[in-house]
């Protein structure tokens, strides 16, 4: 019974009072005026028609937030999984067509078993496997694809052209006018106001512009959408042959909708000072790709901007998210026909305005100043994904096996120093610092790592090139604090160096051991009490033995701990 009641967290919500309602539902209606004209845009954005992205605000919404951790994500359409979609789907059916539209419904279907599966089982672990390096170059890819693949469309083009002297025929035609002025007011307004619904006011000025001077006659329009629910969708059996080319998709679709949603669902619960399951969170986005396949629609994720504007409005609890679903049925029911009259690239000009936020090329550089390998990483990542277009989604698995690599590589090669005592008192590496030895005829180290299968044979090179390059050595001291854990390599490891020790007269000196490393060793039997092995609690304790192998000068400070 704890096991399910785990994923019923609406049970929490406040209970709705008087006060609690007006400000829920003023942050939904807030929510809501952006969230249908971008999830209009954004279904365009997948190739889908345009009111499967109002579906995916309805009940995949809902079963999200009911059953989430996090209850004020706005679960919807959101730009990268949008364009994974289209990207995928590129080539095996005619966007927009029943065809495309059943395989959007089978890649919804397959990314929501999958968080549903890993959400059960406890693994929400595995979204680590992509990195922020890898989401990071993969977003700034991504946002300049998107932003390009909507050029032609916000110009009224078919075609980018870089022929000059055809610019200023169809910059003067009516898409290019919609397209650049929308775009251009877009802008102001992000810029000058902020909180105002600035997609939504130029979609409906532009929409009633575009009737009142007949821009149907000179361009493409968004015509008029269905209203109501959605019938129930039930997808037929596309075959083998199909359902393996959308495998890896889906795979990729699971991870980086899940990563959009960790990065809001713990702004929210760090904001409210509670944990964040990410167990729970997968359960409730895969039911909520499951609700939009049935629905229809493609696969939902959650949206950075409209929750964070959520969290700003002063939503509350998950009625906020309640009353902007209500505000999008509303909408549905009621307001389709005021965005038939919508120009095609005003629509263009919504999704740039939207996709710009995700373009920072500075990041690259704030990067650089961290790491340079994972500055490589990123890079590689967005490389691959430009290379790959249409098939962006080779990019995020690229960049996984690169960090994977690097990751397995820094564990097979753990960071391994000999230490000296620096006027501070602390213990340093003695050959970046330029640090006398503790004591002569002494080796003092440190591994800043798990001492297991990956780590063991540096760990055992590292103290035998020590001995053969100084062969008078007599005593080796181990400073291990940093090793909190141990497997049964590390321990016959361990092992046959404290018998070679033994055997060439050497001491060996443990510091600061960990009780789990502590225990496994004496379990083996390799801490047997001897005249060649002396153990100590602490550094300081450590310190003061070796001292008495060779004093130090008198003007050095103690060791800390």
């Amino acid at each position: 019974m704890a096991y399910i009641d785990r994923f019923l967290t609406f049970r929490e919500w406040p209970r709705l009072t008087g006060p609690l309602a007006r400000t829920e539902v003023l942050a939904g209606l807030t929510v809501a005026l952006v969230m249908v004209p971008q999830a209009v845009a954004y279904a365009g954005l997948a190739g889908m028609p345009l009111v499967t992205g109002l579906y995916t605000c309805l009940i995949p919404a809902l079963l999200a937030v009911l059953f989430g951790s996090a209850s004020r994500l706005s679960v919807g359409p959101a730009a990268l999984t949008c364009v994974l979609i289209g990207a995928s789907l590129t080539g095996m059916a005619e966007p927009g067509s029943p065809e495309w539209v059943a395989l959007a419904v089978w890649l919804s279907l397959l990314s929501g078993t999958i968080q549903l599966l890993l959400g059960l089982g406890h693994y929400g672990w595995l979204i680590n496997l992509v990195s922020a390096p890898v989401m990071m170059g993969f977003t700034q890819a991504a946002s300049l694809l998107i932003m390009a693949s909507q050029v032609p469309a916000l110009l009224g083009v078919k075609t980018w052209s870089w022929d000059v002297t055809t610019w200023s025929t169809w910059l003067t035609h009516w898409p290019a006018l919609f397209g650049l002025t929308s775009l251009a007011a877009l802008l102001v307004l992000r810029q000058l106001k902020p909180r105002w619904p600035g997609i939504m006011l130029v979609m409906g000025a532009a929409s009633a512009v575009g009737y009142a001077t007949g821009y149907a006659d000179h361009g493409d329009i968004v015509g008029l959408l269905p209203s109501g629910l959605p019938s129930l969708y039930w997808p037929h059996w596309p075959g083998l042959d199909v359902l393996n080319q959308l495998w890896v998709p889906a795979m990729v679709i699971a991870l980086v909708s899940f990563l959009e949603t960790a990065s809001s669902a713990r702004i929210e619960c760090q904001r409210d000072g509670k944990r964040w399951d990410d167990s729970t969170e997968l359960f409730s986005q895969g039911l909520a790709k499951l609700a939009s396949a049935f629905s229809g629609s493609f696969p939902t994720s959650t949206s950075f901007s409209r929750s964070a504007l959520m969290l700003y409005s002063g939503a509350r609890s998950g009625w906020a998210v309640v009353a902007s679903v209500a505000f999008v049925l509303l909408a549905l029911l009621i307001l389709m026909p005021a965005l038939q009259y919508v120009p095609r690239s005003v629509m263009a000009a919504a999704v740039i305005v939207a996709v710009l936020n995700l373009f920072q090329p500075r990041q690259f550089l704030k990067l650089w100043r961290i790491d340079r390998i994972e500055t490589l990483t990123a890079g590689v990542t967005f490389a691959i994904t430009l290379a790959t277009a249409p098939r962006i989604y080779w990019g995020v698995m690229t960049g996984v096996l690169v960090g994977l690599s690097h990751f397995l590589h820094t564990r097979l090669h753990p960071r391994i120093i000999e230490v000296g005592l620096h006027a501070d008192g602390s213990l340093r590496d003695r050959h970046l610092w330029k640090l006398p030895p503790l004591a002569q005829q002494l080796y003092a180290l440190r591994m800043d790592a798990e001492l297991d299968f990956a780590a063991a044979s540096d760990f055992e090179r590292a103290i035998a090139d020590h001995l053969a390059r100084h062969p008078d050595t007599k005593h080796v001291c181990l400073f291990a604090q940093p090793i909190n854990r141990i497997d049964a390599t590390g321990v016959e490891i361990f092992g046959q160096l404290h018998r070679q020790l033994t055997t060439r007269g050497i001491t060996l000196h443990i510091s600061g051991i960990k009780l789990p490393v502590e225990t496994a060793l004496r379990r083996a039997g390799e801490l047997g009490e001897g005249p060649f092995l002396k153990m100590y609690r602490t550094d300081a304790e450590a310190l003061q033995s070796i001292t008495a192998l060779d004093p130090l000068p008198a003007d050095m400070g103690a060791a800390a701990i």
